[in-house]
């Protein structure tokens, strides 16, 4: 007999597994919308191949708004929203803003770049989904990192471990099974892969929002506790 998988665990509670998981099933739902997001880190990629870290960082800088694009369209897609051109316009002119920097971090130290991404990468998500100004989606996406940094910045991490992981095995597959050259094989990985970067970049909005909603409520749980326990010592120094 099959058992049944538990359900997965509400936002405020999910671990950095299960926004993989997630992740993973929304590209899975929206397979054929998701694919194209692949494709600037494809380009991307394809124009870094073989260069030197100076290459690179300039590459990957001027990329920035075409990934901003993607992770604009990727929030859109976890949201089940329509983008509209204002939220569109800021959502990337903020995230190419972020990008930028990333580009330094990104070749010299990547986990590095995972940390500085989960401070300021909420960004995209926040003018996407709350149709913010720009200065406001930047205060919204401090606010969102600062509600459980650690998981942000595991869950990016995360995802970017999966991706070099798997994509390191899709291009040695793609090699032996199909005969192609490298750069092709690493075109196709990324173009299957990157969606799901951008992809569990967005849900992780949703896990940072539900966190810091459920702040003021543990933070009265707290409270109450507190009195009872001062109520309690109180009735019994009367007693004593």
């Amino acid at each position: 007999m099959r058992e049944e998988l538990p359900p997965p665990l509400p936002p405020a509670e999910r671990t950095v597994g299960q926004l993989l998981a997630e992740s993973m099933r929304l590209y899975g739902q929206r397979f054929w919308n998701a694919l194209p997001l692949g494709l600037p880190l494809g380009v991307v990629d394809q124009a870094t191949l073989g260069q030197d870290a100076g290459v690179r960082i300039v590459v990957f800088a001027a990329g920035a708004p075409l990934l901003a694009a993607s992770y604009t369209v990727a929030s859109a897609l976890a949201a089940r929203t329509k983008l509209d051109r204002r939220a569109a316009a800021i959502a990337i002119t903020t995230g190419t803003l972020v990008l930028l920097p990333a580009s330094l971090l990104m070749v010299w130290f990547a986990l590095l770049a995972a940390a500085y991404l989960a401070l300021v990468g909420l960004v995209v998500p926040v003018a996407v989904i709350e149709r913010r100004g720009p200065l406001d989606a930047f205060r919204r996406a401090g606010d969102l990192a600062r509600a459980d940094f650690v998981h942000a910045f595991g869950a990016l991490a995360a995802l970017a471990v999966v991706f070099f992981i798997a994509r390191i095995g899709l291009v040695a597959l793609l090699q032996a099974q199909a005969e192609n050259t490298v750069r092709a094989a690493v075109l196709l990985a990324d173009v299957a892969l990157g969606p799901l970067l951008f992809l569990g970049a967005a849900l992780l909005y949703f896990d940072q929002e539900a966190r810091l909603s459920a702040r003021p409520r543990a933070s009265r749980i707290r409270t109450r506790a507190r009195h009872r326990q001062g109520s309690v010592r109180s009735v019994k120094s009367r007693k004593g």
